[in-house]
């Protein structure tokens, strides 16, 4: 009698390390994509943004500026220090937070938010150089408005936020003064203006690379790390800053009580 013995896709052994091979690739390309430094320069990068990136890669040689890394999701840490302060643990589950990523990293190379930034702990300032690309279009053959605030909120929030805080934005006015074009790039430069107490004043315009014409300016843009009421006019808030009298002022600024 011949014993018979069936063997099935489940109980196969080959299948079951191709399963396994796979879902290890799977989560090694995911991971590998989470980790990608993207504020370095890819071939979609115009001659322009290359340059202005070069150049700032000189100036972080003597420590005075430093650039900033970028990645498709924020830092676990940085992520528990805002669970912390601000989030509302019934507004979101883990595995919802599992699966977000950051809203200017949500494009292909070159189709949306091209952009590096580089702070000057010093001056406490900081610089993003940006490119937007085609899926960004407003008007046709201009990044559209909506696009622009993004970049300047997230400038002027990391500007913040290198300065000692978690924060959010609470107001923010921008005048357009000129469209820019796709896929051309820009400067926006945010400046720590003045301090407070706890009130951070800030400025930020978006230029073009020569410096010859502005595009851009905000004012008013005021961030907060609570949630609640905010009075006053052009500031940051940010809980427990504890660099206020080491924070270098222009000379037409004063510090008030």
């Amino acid at each position: 009698m011949e014993a018979v013995v069936t063997v099935t896709p489940r109980t196969c052994p080959l299948s079951c390390l191709l399963r396994f091979l796979l879902y290890f690739l799977r989560s090694f390309s995911s991971e590998e994509v989470i980790l990608r430094d993207y504020s370095v320069p890819n071939p979609s990068w115009n001659k322009d943004l290359r340059l202005l990136f070069d150049q700032f890669m000189k100036k972080c040689e003597d420590g005075s500026w430093k650039r900033l890394p970028s990645y498709k999701r924020i830092p676990a840490e940085k992520i528990q220090d805002f669970k912390t302060h601000l989030l509302d643990p019934k507004l979101m589950k883990e595995e919802q937070m599992s699966q977000t990523q950051l809203f200017t990293r949500s494009f292909d190379d070159g189709l949306g938010f091209e952009y590096v930034m580089f702070y000057s702990d010093v001056e406490k300032r900081m610089v993003c150089l940006f490119q937007g690309g085609p899926y960004l279009e407003g008007p046709p053959g201009f990044v559209h408005g909506g696009a622009i605030a993004t970049m300047i909120d997230t400038t002027v929030g990391m500007c913040a936020l290198m300065a000692g805080g978690v924060v959010m934005t609470a107001n923010l006015n921008i005048n357009y003064k000129r469209p820019i074009p796709l896929c051309s790039a820009v400067t926006i430069n945010s400046q720590l203006d003045k301090v407070e107490g706890r009130k951070f004043f800030v400025s930020c315009n978006v230029q073009s690379v020569d410096e010859k014409t502005l595009y851009s300016e905000a004012t008013n843009a005021e961030v907060e790390a609570n949630l609640g009421f905010v009075s006053g006019s052009s500031w940051l808030q940010i809980p427990n800053f504890q660099h206020q009298d080491s924070l270098p002022l222009r000379d037409d600024q004063h510090r008030s009580a």
